[in-house]
């Protein structure tokens, strides 16, 4: 039986999207449903998919990166974008062996993707490079401005706290742990909350649960089991990058 991963941050469209799937491709098994890319990369890894549906713009690693990241992680499965991107970057996915959907997603154009899947046996992983070069010069919305301070807990007292000095975020339970080279806070907010307010060119996701600031890396080391370990600059302790998240550092 064929399956797949669901890549949405916003609920109602990864619900209406995995609605459309059951409909046009029963036989299709969802073997999970994400809200972010550092989630949807993870899947991947897991279940190594016969197809990933990835929203390009997701907190965290875009889809952009979790579908660089595919290729060695589950290098077999098949990219779907979501998009709601301008005729500009429809053009580069008509030229590569990719699919994509224009979001709101038509049942019609679903269909028709779905019939191309069933007809490829494998994706094109030197298109599926191409299209990423290319959607890579495509000009980004931003919503925010990233985070350029937050107000976390240390004891008793209530610090303010410069993002460029955090060494790393690391989740705990409903709330975050904010790590600086003066010790650690309490940051009322989910990590996952946190993952679309940071500069994403400045902080990368590195594991399910951490979040790391490029600037604070002294170096990495990877292990013969693929996975990751950072040293930092301010912080005696080690962090793990685990296997998925390490094609992010090559290009570094």
């Amino acid at each position: 039986m064929p399956n797949c991963i669901v890549a949405e941050d916003e609920q109602l469209l990864r619900e209406s999207l995995v609605g459309l799937l059951r409909e046009v491709w029963p036989q299709l098994d969802i073997a999970a449903e994400c809200e972010d890319g550092g989630a949807a990369l993870e899947a991947i890894a897991e279940h190594r998919p016969d197809v990933a549906f990835l929203d390009i713009r997701m907190p965290g690693l875009t889809g952009l990166e979790v579908a660089a990241a595919t290729a060695e992680a589950s290098p077999a499965t098949q990219i779907v974008f979501v998009t709601a991107y301008n005729q500009y970057a429809i053009d580069a996915f008509d030229k590569g062996a990719v699919d994509y959907l224009l979001k709101p997603i038509a049942r019609e154009r679903l269909a028709a993707t779905v019939a191309r899947l069933q007809a490829r046996s494998a994706r094109d992983a030197g298109a599926l490079a191409a299209v990423i070069r290319q959607l890579g010069i495509v000009p980004q919305v931003v919503d925010k401005p990233p985070l350029a301070w937050i107000t976390a807990s240390a004891g008793k007292e209530t610090r303010l706290i410069l993002v460029d000095d955090v060494a790393y975020f690391q989740a705990d339970n409903k709330y975050t742990v904010v790590m600086t080279k003066d010790g650690e806070a309490l940051l009322r907010t989910p990590i996952r909350e946190l993952l679309g307010r940071l500069d994403p060119t400045a902080f990368k996701q590195i594991h399910r649960s951490t979040i790391v600031n490029l600037k604070a890396i002294a170096s990495i080391v990877r292990d013969d089991a693929g996975r990751g370990t950072l040293k930092l600059k301010t912080r005696p302790e080690t962090l793990t990058v685990s296997q998925p998240f390490m094609t992010l550092f090559r290009s570094m």
